[in-house]
């Protein structure tokens, strides 16, 4: 059944309200609509961008909470975030983050993402990443999207926080991470510090 323009606009704006983290590829294929129709659409309804719109919504419902390191430091774009809890993140892999011969994402960035989004997670001011156990299991590619996983999954016998780490590239595991967190001696007493470098 094919909609009008309005009925679809009206539907499209339900939709992206509900969902604000669907791309427009997905929204063209619910629609029944090329990707150019659906950017048409969002334009005349004045919404932004996916880009846009997951920074909007961090900026809003994180900026004030995140106590660790400001948000813009994350690698990636935050999508969800409960502190002390779990969070997630999105990494576009682009030209600036892959070997030029290969067109293969460097390690680090992917390290990076999920290593930051464990700091951005615990409800501490001092945060600090003591020690890692990291695992790549696949080459990810440019123009791939990394999604970034972490729960706080425990307190190791140094009281340090644990931090599990999974990315995927749709749902496909990229990389797998344990970071074990050092803490700020108020909120964790007695906890000293190791470097594991």
């Amino acid at each position: 059944m094919k909609r009008s323009k309005s009925e679809r606009q009206r539907l499209l704006k339900e939709t992206i309200d509900t969902t604000p983290f669907i791309t427009d590829e997905k929204l063209a294929k619910k629609f029944g609509v090329s990707i150019q129709t659906i950017r048409l659409d969002r334009m005349e309804l004045a919404i932004p961008e996916l880009r846009e719109r997951i920074k909007s919504v961090a900026s809003d419902q994180w900026n004030e909470t995140v106590k660790a390191l400001p948000l813009e430091e994350v690698i990636g774009e935050v999508v969800d975030l409960e502190l002390d809890n779990r969070a997630i993140s999105i990494l576009e892999i682009k030209e600036d983050h892959v070997f030029s011969r290969n067109k293969i994402a460097r390690g680090h960035h992917l390290f990076a993402q999920a290593n930051s989004l464990a700091v951005a997670v615990m409800n501490d001011e001092l945060a600090l990443t003591a020690k890692s156990e990291i695992k790549f299991t696949r080459q990810v590619k440019q123009g791939e999207r990394v999604v970034a996983k972490v729960f706080v999954e425990d307190v190791d016998d140094k009281g340090r926080t644990v931090v599990r780490a999974d990315s995927y590239v749709d749902n496909e595991k990229v990389f797998t991470g344990v970071f074990h967190m050092y803490r700020s001696n108020e909120s964790k007493g007695d906890n000293s510090y190791e470097n594991s470098n």
